[in-house]
């Protein structure tokens, strides 16, 4: 479970402003308009950006002032995830140590989190030798390795094809159940997210909101969330008497 309690981030002009819970083995999708605070959101719960009141509880334990390397949360970026001397398997068992040093238990966790996204036939290649796609799914190895109670996914698939972004998406509400995390996924590809998110967390206007369904969210007739959409806001019909 995390919480964030009050909290309130600042940076010059800009402000952002949360609190919430999100329970475990549910994908959430943040969403919002572009500038509007997504990464930042992520960033805070992560620990590189500080907050400036309120407090983060992760199991119920306060990490507000927790250094990132001690959270149990990891980060997925769009890119820059794979070291392209390693291979994929040396990539994914980065997770379990960092030295590449690993007894027998450590090398048989390493196969396993690679067969759980795929590509245990692709373990010897390097990432040049495999797709974009597959080297996102080396990261998810390699994040799944680590005593990980959040995933944060900083629009991972941006640069995919929308059927295998599609695939990515299912692949990680899959982890997120099987694992029990509590995962967060900002993307620009509202749409996408219908049939993998189970919640969705919209920021605008300095706030990050409390959760709600995906169906609720795309139901939404508030003036913010239809503009983002690019809808057009419910006309009443008006009557006049001659």
């Amino acid at each position: 479970m995390l919480n964030l309690e009050q909290a309130s981030y600042r940076f010059g002009s800009f402000s952002l402003h949360a609190d919430f819970e999100l329970t475990a083995s549910s994908l959430t999708a943040v969403l919002g308009p572009s500038g509007a605070g997504k990464s930042t959101l992520l960033n805070i719960i992560a620990g590189f950006e500080p907050l400036a009141e309120g407090r983060l509880l992760i199991d119920g334990a306060d990490v507000t002032t927790s250094p990132p390397a001690t959270r149990p949360v990891s980060m997925v970026f769009q890119d820059n995830n794979v070291f392209p001397h390693l291979t994929l398997w040396q990539n994914a068992a980065l997770g379990v140590a960092t030295n590449l040093k690993l007894d027998a238990a450590q090398h048989a966790a390493v196969d396993e989190a690679l067969s759980q996204v795929g590509l245990s036939s692709l373990a010897q290649r390097k990432p040049s030798d495999v797709s974009g796609g597959e080297r996102q799914r080396v990261a998810l190895a390699r994040v799944l390795l680590r005593p990980t109670k959040v995933l944060l996914l900083d629009e991972p698939f941006a640069a995919l094809d929308p059927g295998l972004r599609a695939a990515m998406l299912q692949l990680v509400a899959d982890l997120t159940r099987e694992r029990k995390l509590v995962t967060l996924l900002v993307t620009h590809q509202p749409e996408e997210i219908r049939a993998s998110a189970g919640h969705v967390v919209f920021v605008d206007g300095g706030i990050a909101t409390a959760p709600q369904t995906t169906a609720h969210f795309f139901a939404s007739k508030d003036a913010a969330v239809l503009s983002y959409l690019g809808r057009p806001p419910s006309s009443r019909a008006t009557s006049t008497s001659a």
